[in-house]
This record gives C-alpha cells, structure tokens and sequence, in this order.
C-alpha cells in the first residue's frame, strides 16, 4: 500500500483528547494508518493538496443493513411501524441473492464513502438463495473501506412465533457452524486491519434464547465483537414482555449480552455501547423528544423563567411569544 500525504491543509481537527486544531500542516498516512501530522512533510507516493481545505478524522458508520440499499422507497412500508415495514420487505429480500447482495454493498459503501465515511459496520442477517456474507466483504474490498461486517442470523419463523417468514430463516447449527467460517476465513484483529468480523444474531423476535446465549459463548472465544437489535421500538418492547416475561434490557443481560465487546442500536441506561442506525426509515423507530425533555428539565431545575430562556436560546420561541408567555 503506498503512503499518501495531505498537504498544507488549512486547519487538521484532531479530534483527539485535547481536541486540538492545527493550521497549514501536512498528513501522512502509511500502511492504512496516520503515521506523522506536522508541517512539510514529505513522501513518495499520493499527494493530495489540502490547501484551504479542513480536514477531519473519517465518520464510523456503527450499525448498517447494506442490503437494504435496495429498498429504501418501498411504498407499502414508508408509513409502517418497525414490524409492519419489515412484514412488507421480507418477501422482497427473500428473492435477494448474492448479486443482490454484493451490489447493495457496494451502493451503500460508496455513498458512505463520499460523505466522508472511512469505516463501516453493517449486520446483514438474512442469506436467500446462497448469499453469504463473504459478497459484501468483496464488495467493501473494491470500494476501500474499512469494514467491520457481523454474520447475523435469525432462526425463529412465523411457524414458532417469530416475526420473519420461515424461508428466511436457519437453522441454529448451521449458523454457529457459518460464523466460525467467517471468523476463520476473515478476522484480523491486528492495528490497523481492514476487516474484522462479528457475530449478530438479529433481533429477541427472530432467534432463538439458546442461540443468544451461544453466540455470546462463541464470540468471546473467538475475541471478535458482539452485535444485535434491542428495544427498537414499542412493539418490540411489548415482544419481549409477552414472549419472555421481561423488557429487552434485562433479556439482554440474563444471557450474557451486555459489556464492552457488545454493541446494540438501542436506548437503555446500561454501560453496553449504543449504536445509532444510520439508515432507519423515521415512522419505523421512535425520534427522541429533545425540546420536551430539556425544557422540562430546564423547569424542573431552574423555573418557568429559565425555561422559556433555553426555549429563545434554542430557536424554539420567538421574543413575543417569550413575552406573551411571562
């Protein structure tokens, strides 16, 4: 891999632990990482001129369905709640396979690359009609990301009380045995490394409570991270209440699925790592009601008078409607 210099860039945001900003300074990159940033540096290889330009660390794209790329404008599923739009997109996936696979990968990896992503995650968990995941690791290795791909699975249908219809699914053995494949054949767990794999069951509605508890088993004996979804919405919630007896939280927790090496598209009040979906449809999951909640905490802390201070600050009310209201 050749070295590549940004040079004589207007301002480097570090985006380290002091945060600092740097003016007319050079980058240089070696072997995939940054080895020196400092002015007039030189290099053989790429140089890229960054005069006038503000350079910034690439974004981490943390939770992604690429295949979905495909159907993002689905009529029947624009105005669904999360298992409605999934129950409209399952027969269309079902026909999906690896051509599908790989081509969606690309689309969604390239669209992140030109907004500035450099390393991507995505949980691919339904493989029809001999898609496997190693379509959308090619995919990521002809674009350039960094990718950190998870080997999903869903093994509850319809038939068993899952949400998914049973020609969807897998059977359990089949996919511990293809997650060892996949960490075998791709994981690299060294500084630096282009590809690393995961393991991700799909969801507390689509597999199965021994499938958690043995992919947690099999994910940590491997060294590799820990995905899924959890508490996505209501219906999800109302899920796991009807079906197991408690909310999703302590689900997750009574089978080994919270700490460090696990990551969840989730709101919850544990030290597991959150992760923001980068693609979902807005009805599907819930929006967080930011002004509702500062201005009531704003009340609660400070007064009415604060309050309606944060709320002009913010751009939420204007001066007359401030004074109409004191």
């Amino acid at each position: 891999m050749q070295d590549i210099l940004i040079k004589s860039a207007k301002t480097v945001l570090t985006m380290d632990d002091t945060r600092r900003e740097l003016t007319q300074t050079d980058i240089l990159i070696r072997h995939g990482v940054i080895a020196k940033i400092e002015p007039n540096l030189s290099a053989t290889g790429q140089i890229i001129h960054a005069g006038g330009c503000v350079v910034t660390p690439g974004l981490v794209n943390t939770h992604h369905h690429l295949y979905q790329t495909l159907t993002r404008a689905v009529p029947g599923g624009q105005d669904a709640l999360l298992f409605g739009w999934l129950k409209t997109l399952y027969p269309i996936w079902a026909r999906f396979g690896p051509d599908e696979m790989r081509v969606s990968a690309m689309i969604g990896l390239a669209e992140l690359a030109l907004s500035g992503c450099s390393m991507s995650s995505d949980h691919l968990y339904l493989y029809p009609n001999g898609a496997r995941l190693d379509d959308t690791i090619d995919a990521a290795r002809a674009v350039g990301l960094r990718f950190h791909p998870t080997r999903g699975a869903m093994s509850i249908g319809v038939s068993e009380g899952g949400l998914p219809p049973d020609a969807l699914v897998e059977s359990e053995a089949a996919i511990v045995k293809d997650c060892i494949r996949v960490i075998d054949a791709y994981h690299d767990a060294s500084e630096g490394s282009m590809l690393r794999v995961g393991v991700a069951p799909c969801s507390p509605f689509s597999v199965s409570r021994e499938l958690m508890r043995d992919a947690a088993v099999l994910a940590r004996d491997k060294g590799v991270m820990m995905h899924t979804h959890l508490a996505e919405n209501t219906e999800d919630i109302a899920y796991s209440q009807a079906h197991f007896g408690c909310r999703p939280g302590q689900y997750a927790e009574d089978l080994g699925w919270t700490g460090a090496d696990v990551g969840m598209p989730i709101v919850s009040s544990s030290t597991t790592p959150k992760l923001p979906c980068s693609q979902a449809v807005l009805p599907v999951l819930p929006i967080a009601p930011v002004r509702t909640v500062v201005l009531a905490a704003a009340s609660r802390l400070y007064g009415q008078c604060a309050m309606l201070v944060f709320a002009l600050a913010w751009g939420w009310m204007d001066q007359q409607a401030m004074t109409l209201a004191i």
